[in-house]
């Protein structure tokens, strides 16, 4: 069995375990806005859209990284609907007003 792709075991073993067995995990969206992406175990940084995303696996050599945001076997979502980055409801405003 080939083990080169199971990130090592650190703090973050609870959120990798949520996300599967997924390289690229994007956390929960903050309050604040943003979800943190880890790649293989370690911090690639905050990302506030999936450009932001891409841009992070870009970086850690994934040149095709707009095709695998939906693929579940490179990039787990935890905590929230996929490619979503704030924890406003859909149809609401930034203040929880409902926009007509």
């Amino acid at each position: 069995m080939n083990h080169e792709h199971i990130p090592p075991k650190d703090e973050h073993q609870r959120e990798r375990e949520q996300g599967g067995d997924a390289p690229v995990l994007v956390g929960r969206p903050a309050a604040a806005g943003g979800r943190r992406v880890t790649i293989r175990g370690r911090s690639a940084g905050i990302a506030h859209c999936d450009a932001d995303v891409v841009e992070f696996l870009r970086r850690a050599g994934l040149p095709d990284a707009w095709e695998l945001l939906d693929d579940p076997r490179w990039v787990g979502w935890q905590g929230g609907r996929p490619r979503t980055y704030d924890t406003t409801p859909p149809g609401h405003g930034d203040h929880g007003e409902v926009i007509g």
